[in-house]
């Protein structure tokens, strides 16, 4: 199997490659990176060696290496283009884009493992508080993406009628709003497009409780 993704079953950002990897109808081995274990894998030396950034995911592709989700994304669209997950024209292009970084860039990064590990050990944040902090900066964003999805361009799914890669970004945001408990009742068009993709297989395989690493309780 030429594709290899370096995941982990909770990750927002392999959650959206699993998405891409699954619309595109490809197989691909997954090699979990537990980011809890023994302080977390992903910083021992053998993960280090594959993502000198200590981040999750990487994807292997023969033998090219492939880091950051955004750049996964659009390289498994580029070199596998069926079916594609951006639109042809530049205006819709840089749409996707904008939709794209408002979760990965934006929201995502202030809701990180390491962001919330170091607002408790370094600022003293209890629990309730960093389920605060997360709620905050997700509600933030999604007050933003609520109102440009609403201006006429998305469709049945954020961009149009079918799945672009700014939906495989914003179905693990909204997974992780209803984690964190926002209230999700000011955002009717996330809400219809989030429900629109959860029909679709792809996106229901990559859920978290889909995946081999996570807890058999679950």
């Amino acid at each position: 199997m030429s594709l290899v993704l370096y995941t982990y079953w909770r990750s927002s950002a392999a959650y959206r490659v699993r998405i891409v990897l699954n619309l595109k109808g490809l197989d691909y081995e997954a090699r979990p990176v537990h980011l809890v274990n023994e302080g977390g894998e992903h910083l021992k030396p053998a993960y280090r060696a594959v993502s000198p950034q200590a981040q999750l995911p990487t994807l292997l592709d023969g033998d090219r290496v492939v880091r950051q989700s955004m750049a996964i994304m659009e390289y498994l669209d580029e070199t596998r283009p069926t079916p594609a997950l951006m639109p042809v024209d530049p205006a819709g292009r840089a749409k996707v884009r904008e939709l794209m970084q408002a979760v990965g860039a934006d929201i995502h990064p202030l809701g990180n493992l390491r962001v919330l590990k170091a607002i408790e050990t370094e600022f003293g944040a209890d629990p309730a508080a960093k389920e605060a902090w997360s709620r905050r900066w997700i509600k933030h964003g999604f007050d933003g993406i609520e109102q440009v999805m609403s201006d006429g361009t998305s469709g049945r799914f954020s961009y149009g009628d079918t799945p672009t890669l700014a939906d495989a970004c914003l179905v693990p945001q909204f997974y992780n709003a209803v984690r964190w408990g926002v209230d999700l009742a000011p955002y009717p068009t996330i809400r219809r497009v989030v429900e629109a993709c959860q029909t679709l297989d792809a996106f229901r395989k990559a859920a978290p409780e889909a995946q081999p690493d996570a807890p058999k309780s679950m």
